[in-house]
């Protein structure tokens, strides 16, 4: 963790909490966003399974992983949403920033670009998940990469503190998932972070949770209740433009557990994206 705007975590343990018959657990949405290539898997998958796969693809759409942990005491379930940073997926990916309790904002150390644009991710995630206080959502912001040599570092730990100062003054983790240097202080500062903004609300932590002990469904925000595949195909999408169609894949949300990459069929327009992305959804 780094500089003045690191936050303490307290002793973060992951494993199998379902087997702890008592214990009950908050579920937190997490939304880990930046550009291609900044290693948004990577990080996923290396604080999920401890794994890391250099030659990985880029995120197809969007996928999600869940994990237990145990922070100070109190547990958590973390459903970790991973996005396709690429412009052409935007339309797949913003449907799902709705609901979130806390957003990894992530750049490479050695990608000057990716460094500039989280300003950009940063307002498109607080426009699309409809926050009303961005100065007190708990963003993250997360510099990968920190094992590349000096020489090749664009991005200094002074500036991206600078950078965290002028944006809401967010906490910053520099982490390595080649090395997993701060992979698991990167998710534990992330839920210090809401429950430090819990807090600060005098809201109960237990407000949001679930009994272990029983099947649960996934966390979700929207009072609307899910459709089935034939009442889908039957609403008429053609004649929205982006944006509705974003409202009307919040509004008829499909929840199901897994992980789930969608695939990108070439060519198609990016109606015909999000048409099939939903298509995925409701029949899975």
């Amino acid at each position: 963790m780094s500089g003045n705007n690191s936050t303490t975590v307290g002793t973060l343990r992951g494993g199998n909490l379902q087997n702890r018959n008592s214990q009950r657990s908050t579920l937190l949405k997490v939304v880990i966003l930046g550009d291609g290539g900044v290693g948004k898997s990577c990080l996923m998958n290396r604080f999920v399974s401890n794994h890391f796969d250099e030659h990985s693809f880029h995120t197809i759409g969007v996928e999600f992983l869940n994990k237990d942990i145990e922070i100070n005491g109190e547990a958590y379930t973390l459903q970790i949403w991973d996005t396709a940073g690429q412009e052409r997926f935007k339309t797949l990916r913003t449907p799902f920033y709705r609901g979130s309790d806390i957003c990894l904002l992530t750049y490479a150390v050695d990608d000057r670009t990716s460094f500039k644009n989280l300003a950009l991710w940063r307002s498109e995630f607080l426009y699309y998940a409809d926050v009303q206080e961005g100065s007190t959502f708990p963003f993250i912001v997360v510099g990968n990469k920190v094992d590349v040599p000096d020489s090749e570092k664009q991005v200094s730990t002074e500036e991206a503190q600078a950078w965290c100062a002028e944006n809401g003054d967010p906490p910053l983790v520099e982490t390595s998932a080649k090395d997993a240097t701060n992979v698991e202080a990167a998710f534990g500062a992330a839920v210090a972070a809401w429950a430090q903004l819990e807090a600060r609300l005098e809201r109960p932590l237990v407000e949001d949770t679930v009994d272990l002990s029983k099947q649960q469904s996934p966390h979700r925000s929207s009072c609307c209740m899910p459709v089935s595949g034939a009442e889908f195909h039957n609403h008429n999408l053609t004649g929205m433009n982006d944006k509705e169609i974003n409202h009307f894949c919040d509004a008829y949300w499909q929840p199901w557990y897994g992980h789930i990459k969608f695939v990108y069929k070439e060519g198609l327009t990016k109606l015909f994206e999000e048409i099939s992305c939903l298509s995925a959804i409701l029949s899975s």
